[in-house]
């Protein structure tokens, strides 16, 4: 439909420019030459109003819609143009009012309240209320999906412009899930919210006005919103894989494309590839627990006979050279990563580790690793050091990631590791036993609670496949989630990561091999501006469009 419709205005265009050719080549009389003057101003008018156009346009190749809109299953937790939320985190990774016109908590940190706007519509053209927000957060708390509200106790309206929220028990990282949570209309919701086009309804910046699913969507800037009007009044999102991201891109046909670090060293005319820093790292997840004959309650395989061994986890922490694999996997497009949230306040520096093949190998050999048939690979009591490494089918960048550690662990230290790509539903039912690449990364301190508690080891929503649990970890993350203030939890953040004689760092339990953080890329058609980016999280997509209603044509 837009080539269709892109095709119709070059026609149009030519058609305009043959006219006036013509006209102005003939021997026309004092009438005709008036007419033509006439014709050549309306084609002056009719290409700035289509230059015009093009200014307040975007056109974006994009990867994946998902299946839903609603932000009550998940959607937008990384910002969203089409939902406003009650307090957002700038492009400063600064948090500031949205919704809210202030907010309040009580000395115990379990009562929060928050004052809001009386001025905001949604896009059906009723207003929002306090009482759409206590909707909005109940119902995410009933569907008990990815957003983490199990602190929550209650959420009431107080009037049309006050919500009280009550906890259970203090929950420092609740101002970051409030930032997630994008606001629906009470009156409007059903089980067929976010499904279609005419069934996301929102009050931020944005408007949904056309949903194709599996091919494109359209958003328009919504003309009731309350903040500052958008200069891109229109932008269509092309669903699109890597490479037909990237032909669009060479044929003109995008404004912007989601890229990768293999394709990214590629020139384009008229374009140029922007890099945004991210927290969004690859890794391997190495399930901690051997295999005892266990199954979740789903029915899938627990432990590793391999992995569990704590010596090997570190051996692939130690013995990888992140370096190498960005400049041979990603192009040199993106960082080391040595946790889950490098950078960040609550990370603790001393996660960083040195590249030490030396010490990896005696690692191995003190757990009884040694190559006793001299075939390159190392054994232990007729076992070989060798196990499955998995990757999402079709994802480029996780494959040669998982082929680079592959090569490294078996030149460095004598690791024999089958990388394999499998679908999503595979991957669900063998992470629990074998070790797979994983991206993870925010910037709410969540995360590290959700991937490292014991309350989440097992669970079919990826956080803790590893069957992860360590006692002083789970006291560390309680009372970093229970500290009264932001600044009071960092310091049980970083014990967690490693209180010097253990935790989740590689230096510690490892249950994780931290090696990338990912450098997001994008084609960017020359003069368009994407605005001040946060840093951005896990996904390359959704964080960044989260900021739509700033980015401009120069």
């Amino acid at each position: 439909k837009l080539m269709k419709r892109r095709m119709k205005i070059l026609t149009a265009l030519l058609c305009v420019s043959a006219m006036v050719t013509g006209c102005g080549a003939s021997g026309n009389s004092g009438t005709d030459a008036a007419k033509g003057d006439t014709q050549k101003e309306g084609t002056k008018e009719a290409g700035k109003d289509e230059e015009n156009k093009e200014k307040s346009e975007v056109t974006i190749g994009f990867s994946s819609e998902g299946d839903s809109f609603d932000p009550c299953t998940g959607f937008g937790y990384t910002g969203s143009p089409i939902y406003s939320t009650l307090v957002k985190i700038n492009g400063d990774e600064q948090i500031e009012n949205d919704l809210a016109t202030e907010y309040t908590t009580s000395e115990d940190a379990l009562t929060w309240t928050f004052k809001i706007r009386d001025d905001v519509k949604f896009t059906n053209g009723e207003s929002l209320k306090a009482s759409d927000i206590a909707f909005t957060f109940n119902t995410t708390k009933e569907k008990a999906t990815y957003m983490d509200l199990t602190m929550l106790e209650s959420c009431k309206a107080l009037d049309d412009t006050t919500v009280e929220f009550k906890l259970s028990k203090p929950c420092v990282t609740f101002i970051y899930t409030v930032a997630q949570m994008g606001i629906v209309p009470e009156k409007a919701y059903s089980d067929k919210f976010g499904l279609e086009a005419d069934q996301i309804i929102g009050s931020g910046p944005y408007k949904m006005v056309q949903w194709d699913k599996g091919q494109q969507f359209i958003l328009e800037a919504n003309e009731d919103y309350y903040g500052k009007q958008p200069e891109v009044k229109r932008a269509v999102f092309l669903i699109q894989d890597e490479d037909a991201r990237f032909v669009a891109a060479k044929a003109g046909e995008v404004d912007i494309a989601l890229t990768s670090a293999t394709l990214a060293t590629t020139e384009i005319d008229g374009m140029h590839v922007e890099k945004v820093e991210s927290v969004d790292n690859r890794g391997i997840t190495m399930p901690t627990v051997p295999d005892e004959g266990k199954k979740t309650e789903d029915g899938y395989k627990i432990g590793n006979d391999i992995t569990s061994d704590v010596n090997v986890r570190k051996a692939m922490c130690y013995g990888i050279d992140r370096e190498k694999i960005i400049d041979e996997a990603l192009n040199g497009f993106a960082k080391p990563a040595y946790s889950e949230c490098d950078g960040m306040p609550w990370w603790n520096e001393e996660d960083v580790i040195e590249t030490d093949v030396d010490y990896a190998v005696e690692l191995l050999e003190q757990s009884g690793w040694t190559d006793t048939d001299g075939d390159g690979i190392r054994d232990k009591d007729g076992q070989k050091l060798a196990f499955n490494l998995m990757y999402f089918a079709g994802d480029s960048m996780r494959q040669a990631v998982a082929m680079s550690v592959a090569n490294q662990a078996k030149e460095n230290m004598g690791f024999e590791i089958n990388v394999e790509g499998v679908s999503e539903d595979e991957t669900i039912k063998r992470m629990f036993s074998e070790p797979m690449i994983m991206g993870w990364g925010s910037d709410s301190p969540m995360t590290s609670y959700m991937l490292f508690h014991s309350s989440n080891a097992g669970k079919t929503d990826w956080y803790n496949p590893e069957f992860y649990t360590n006692p002083a970890t789970d006291e560390y993350l309680d009372k970093a989630m229970t500290s009264l203030t932001i600044e009071d939890s960092y310091e049980w953040w970083q014990k967690a990561q490693w209180d010097g004689t253990t935790g989740t760092s590689m230096k510690g339990e490892a249950p994780w091999a931290f090696y990338v953080n990912m450098t997001h890329l994008y084609y960017v058609k020359d003069g368009l501006n994407i605005g001040n980016q946060r840093i951005h999280a896990h996904g390359a997509a959704w964080p960044l469009i989260a900021n739509l209603a700033e980015w401009t044509w120069e």
